[in-house]
């Protein structure tokens, strides 16, 4: 086994020398005994991992005016472009002793595929989608999106009315709307819609405790490269295949922290950069060696600190391990915009390549110090939306109760947009309203998802600021030109 930078034998740890592999050249680097214990303790104990391989690919050449045709087409690129990602990532994991959770795969926004087809329902492309993801052993596949921010296209109608039955019908396939940018405005029509899909995919999937809703993302400034689910999608400018990687370490960032409880917010930041630096160079050889191996060009390492329910594992706790007495209150928007910078201008520092979200994320059923501040009454709605404005993404795994209306789940949704499109930023809701719960509850998603703690949000109607419609228009930033 290898350890990261390519470690070879047990005689070239001890003389503290590493391999790391650019292109087709070889570098011997020299690292101390400590920075090797200090890569094997974050390996083994602190829950360092490579968060997700993914995969993105074209599906641009697989339009056709028949939709059998195209979900043939559809499949056989999947599953011949796909067909050793999992064991490619697998043998990177055991040569290179890094743990690598997920491998998925990402393509083309399924609205401009389909848009060519004449008669049949865009869920028989997310069934096709589903196939493939299945025969090549991917757990999710994302791509299944819209891209709305200025207007309607017929494929975007067409996508967007078939979600819900499309999220119902599959486990894997993953969804994602983008209806606004800074440069664009927010499509409030869109908005409307989407408060409404949400709530139809939770009926369609009130049996799993609408599940569907956790594979559903609603986006302003969605980036066309990010590596992580349920948002992903290969964007128009992307080549025809490519590598991108999820990196993830809040277990990491958070022993860094508690190793220096007397430090101030400058070598406190200074100790995250340098973390971050860590972790996004062992992302960019994972992602190099996979590209090679794949026969496809790498693109980018995604920093973003992913929290799980594993204990050991939350963002929130590292919030807290800087002197918060719980999440949620006073001061936290402060430690978080701390870390997020810190974590971005480590990240930029050790890769050329960084892109995707990059910073940290807070999805409230993933991470158990969130759910605890939750539970404890400490964090609400109210301060998580005020968190989103200097993190990496938005209101994420959030469950309310099963009777909260489409008006004021897309009330939600305008409010989380506007956060990205006035700061120029990715923001993103993923909420939950869970058929027969109410606020207090507890709704268990099992796995990576995690449980949630039912949130309530505001209970006055926001009805006929929604029905209103038409387009916010672009904030002044958007005149850069």
């Amino acid at each position: 086994m290898r350890i990261f930078f390519g470690l070879c034998t047990a005689y070239e740890i001890s003389r503290g020398y590493f391999y790391t592999v650019w292109g087709d050249a070889r570098m011997t680097l020299n690292y101390s005994a400590a920075e090797i214990m200090q890569t094997v303790r974050m390996l083994r104990s602190e829950n360092l991992d490579i968060r997700t391989v993914t995969m993105g690919i074209s599906l641009r050449d697989c339009a056709h005016e028949e939709i059998k045709t195209c979900c043939r087409k559809i499949y056989d690129k999947i599953a011949r472009r796909a067909a050793r990602l999992v064991d490619v990532g697998e043998a990177i994991s055991q040569e290179y002793g890094i743990p690598i959770i997920n491998k998925r795969i990402a393509v083309t926004p399924v609205a401009l595929v389909g848009e060519s087809c004449g008669e049949g329902s865009f869920t028989e492309l997310a069934l096709a989608m589903e196939r493939a993801a299945a025969a090549v052993g991917v757990n999710f596949i994302g791509g299944f999106s819209a891209l709305v921010h200025k207007g309607y296209s017929d494929g975007d109608r067409r996508l967007i009315g078939a979600i819900p039955e499309a999220l119902a019908a599959t486990d894997r396939v993953c969804a994602s709307v983008n209806i606004g940018t800074t440069k664009a405005g927010i499509n409030m029509d869109a908005v409307a819609q989407m408060g409404r899909i949400i709530k139809e995919t939770a009926e369609l999937t009130r049996e799993r405790d609408a599940l569907g809703c956790a594979k559903l993302v609603v986006f302003c400034n969605a980036p066309e490269d990010n590596p992580f689910m349920a948002g992903a999608f290969h964007g128009i400018g992307e080549p025809e295949t490519v590598i991108n990687i999820g990196v993830s370490g809040p277990g990491v960032v958070l022993a860094a922290i508690r190793d220096h409880p007397e430090w101030d917010f400058g070598n406190l930041a200074s100790i995250v950069k340098r973390t971050a630096f860590k972790i996004t160079r062992m992302g960019e050889l994972v992602g190099r060696e996979a590209g090679r191996r794949l026969g496809a060009p790498f693109g980018i390492v995604d920093l973003s600190l992913a929290p799980t329910p594993a204990v050991g594992d939350s963002v929130a706790d590292i919030l807290e391990a800087m002197g918060l007495e719980r999440v949620g209150g006073h001061g936290t928007t402060a430690a978080l915009a701390l870390l997020n910078d810190a974590v971005k201008k480590g990240g930029a520092m050790a890769s050329s390549h960084v892109g995707g979200l990059s910073g940290a994320f807070i999805p409230v059923s993933e991470d158990a110090g969130m759910i605890r501040a939750v539970e404890e009454g400490a964090l609400c709605l109210e301060k998580l939306e005020a968190m989103t404005s200097v993190c990496s993404v938005g209101l994420d795994m959030v469950a309310v109760p099963g009777d909260t209306t489409a008006e004021v789940i897309a009330a939600i949704i305008a409010d989380e947009a506007a956060i990205g499109m006035i700061n120029k930023k990715t923001t993103a809701v993923r909420v939950i309203p869970v058929p027969g719960k109410t606020a207090g509850e507890q709704v268990e998603f099992g796995g990576l998802l995690g449980r949630a703690p039912i949130m309530s949000p505001r209970a006055y109607d926001p009805g006929v600021f929604i029905r209103r419609g038409g387009r916010i228009p672009a904030p002044i930033q958007a005149l850069t030109n």
